[in-house]
């Protein structure tokens, strides 16, 4: 019965992570100041094909999974869950955001959706219940081809962020930001929350998923 509750326990956790790991991207992306790397990319096909920045996050987050396979990772429910729930997450929050509003309301939409990003990314990989797509895609390659995570990571991320800023996506100054501020966010967060030891064994730094993600994306 204990095991039974713990694994409620996290899961319960796991659940609340992914939900706000989808609004932080919402708030991130609503404020128009620049987006998340991955978000770069599903915003960019979203206008493209005529779905919604959810849909195509979920779309995304599937391909990426598929490349599990000749990677030889195995998921867990985590990984699932990541597929699916930050894209509905998104999708449930962003319509109720102003869409690029001025800077008064920006920058603070954005800076907040950072910090909660840093947040509900401790939450989801402290509860060890398996690691988003795109991470999983990062040390699956990390493992076969014998490179750094630093230079698989930033090799994924500029790519994505170039085919998205290609397609339309939008890049600006809260990529920057996103990129330099959200690590030590996920550290102060994990350590204020004593999962910094789940965090850490996920990559050789603090970095975030989805979309990626610590994420995970």
């Amino acid at each position: 019965m204990t095991k039974a509750v713990a694994l409620l326990g996290r899961l319960v956790v796991l659940a609340a992570g992914l939900m706000l790991y989808g609004a932080s991207m919402a708030m991130i992306l609503r404020a128009g100041l620049g987006n998340i790397p991955w978000d770069v990319l599903h915003q960019g096909v979203a206008d493209r094909v005529g779905l919604s920045v959810g849909t195509v996050t979920i779309t995304v987050g599937a391909v990426v999974l598929l490349t599990w396979l000749p990677l030889r990772q195995v998921p867990g429910v985590g990984t699932v869950a990541n597929v699916v729930v930050i894209g509905l997450s998104f999708d449930l929050v962003a319509p109720h955001l102003p869409d690029r509003p001025g800077l008064i309301v920006a920058v603070p939409l954005m800076l907040g959706g950072i910090v909660l990003n840093a947040l509900a990314t401790a939450l989801y990989i402290g509860v060890r219940l398996g690691p988003g797509p795109r991470d999983g895609l990062m040390t699956g390659l990390v493992a076969r081809s014998g490179w750094s995570v630093r230079v698989v990571r930033t090799a994924l991320e500029v790519t994505v962020v170039a085919v998205g800023f290609a397609l339309g996506g939008t890049l600006g100054v809260g990529t920057v930001l996103y990129a330099v501020g959200v690590g030590p966010l996920i550290w102060w967060f994990a350590r204020l929350l004593r999962v910094d030891r789940a965090v850490s064994g996920q990559t050789d730094a603090p970095v975030p998923a989805p979309g990626g993600r610590a994420a995970a994306e």
